[in-house]
C-alpha cells in the first residue's frame, strides 16, 4: 500500500519546490502584465496553436494504433482516438502518466477483448514511442545548437551538448539496428517486449517526434513575433522541461515547465513567457482535460446499459 503513495508525494513535493522557485521568478510580475501579454497574443496566434493541439492529439492516438499494429490487435481508429486521447488528456493533468494513463487504457481496450498484458505491451510501447521521439528530437537539436545546454548551465561548453546530441542519435540508430537484426525481446518475468518490425519503427520515428514538435508549437506560436527566440530553439526548451515534468510526476507539471521556461529565455519578458504557457495549458491540458471526463463518463454510462441488457436478457 506505500507504493501507492510514493508518486503522488514525489509529484507534490516537487509542484512545492518549483512553486517556491517561481515564485522568486515571478515575483516582480503583475497580473496585469500578464493580462496584457495575453492580450497582445495575434488572432492569427491563438488559431495556430489551438491547431497545433489538435495535431498533437492526432498523433497522440497514432501512439495507440502502433502499438495495436505491434500487437496485431484491429480496433476502430474512433475508438483509438478517443481512448488515447482520454488517456493522455488526463494522465497529462494528474502526474504520474504511465500510471494514470495505463488505468484508464485498461479500462476502454479490456472492453475491446485486450488482456492486461496487451495493454501492458501497449503502455510500454507507447512510452517507448514518445521517449524515442525525445530523444530523436533532443539529438537533432543539440547537434544543430550545441550551446542549447548553457540555457540552463552557463559553464557548460558547447562540446558537452555536441557529444550528448551524438550519443542520444546514437541510441536511436542502435534501436534501428536491433529491429532490423531481429534482437531477442527483453523479458521481465512473464512479460515479453519484443523489437517492433522496422516497418512500425519507421512509423514510431515519424509520429513520435510529430507530437512533440506540435506541442513546442503551442508555446512558439503565443510568444510575441517580436522577441521570438526561433522555433528550434523554443523546441529544444521544451523537451527538456516537458522530459522533466514527467520525471518530476508533478500534475500537469505544474511549476516545471514555468521555471525551466523562464529561466532558459531571461532576454523575453517573463509575462510573455508566463502568458504563452497559460496559452499551452489551458489548450493542450485544461481543455483536453474537461472533454476527456465527458468521454470517461459516456463511456461508463454504455458499459452500464450493456452490463444491465446482458442480466435481463438472462434472466428471461
Amino acid at each position: 500500500m506505500k507504493k501507492d503513495y510514493i508518486w503522488p508525494v514525489v509529484g507534490l513535493i516537487a509542484v512545492a519546490f518549483s512553486a517556491y522557485l517561481l515564485y522568486h521568478q515571478l515575483r516582480d510580475i503583475s497580473y496585469d502584465d500578464i493580462v496584457n501579454s495575453l492580450q497582445a497574443i495575434p488572432l492569427n496566434g491563438w488559431l495556430f496553436a489551438g491547431l497545433a493541439t489538435v495535431g498533437a492529439y492526432v498523433a497522440l492516438a497514432g501512439y495507440d494504433r502502433l502499438a495495436l499494429s505491434h500487437l496485431r490487435k484491429k480496433i476502430s481508429w474512433r475508438f483509438i482516438s478517443v481512448a488515447s486521447f482520454t488517456a493522455y488528456a488526463i494522465g497529462h493533468n494528474l502526474g504520474a502518466s504511465v500510471f494514470s494513463g495505463a488505468v484508464v487504457r485498461y479500462r476502454a481496450y479490456s472492453s475491446q477483448g485486450l488482456s492486461g498484458a496487451d495493454v501492458g505491451v501497449l503502455v510500454a510501447f507507447c512510452s517507448f514511442t514518445f521517449a524515442l521521439g525525445s530523444i530523436l528530437l533532443g539529438g537533432i537539436v543539440l547537434v544543430t545548437q550545441p550551446s542549447m545546454l548553457g540555457r540552463f548551465n552557463e559553464d557548460l561548453p558547447e562540446w558537452v551538448g555536441l557529444s550528448a546530441g551524438i550519443g542520444m542519435l546514437t541510441l536511436v540508430a542502435l534501436y534501428i539496428l536491433g529491429s532490423v537484426l531481429k534482437f531477442k525481446p527483453l523479458k521481465i518475468r512473464k512479460f515479453s517486449l519484443e523489437y517492433p518490425s522496422i516497418r512500425i519503427v519507421w512509423r514510431q520515428l515519424l509520429i513520435g517526434p510529430l507530437e512533440l514538435l506540435a506541442a513546442a508549437a503551442i508555446i512558439y506560436f503565443a510568444l510575441p513575433e517580436a522577441s521570438n527566440p526561433g522555433y528550434l530553439l523554443v523546441l529544444g526548451i521544451f523537451l527538456a522541461s516537458f522530459s522533466a515534468a514527467l520525471i518530476s510526476h508533478a500534475p500537469g507539471g505544474l511549476g516545471v515547465l514555468e521555471v525551466m521556461f523562464l529561466l532558459a529565455l531571461p532576454d523575453i519578458d517573463p509575462a510573455d513567457v508566463v502568458a504563452a504557457l497559460l496559452i499551452f495549458r489551458l489548450f493542450y491540458l485544461l481543455i483536453p482535460f474537461a472533454l476527456s471526463l465527458i468521454f470517461v463518463v459516456l463511456f461508463e454510462h454504455d458499459q452500464w446499459m450493456n452490463r444491465f441488457r446482458n442480466r435481463s436478457q438472462n434472466n428471461e
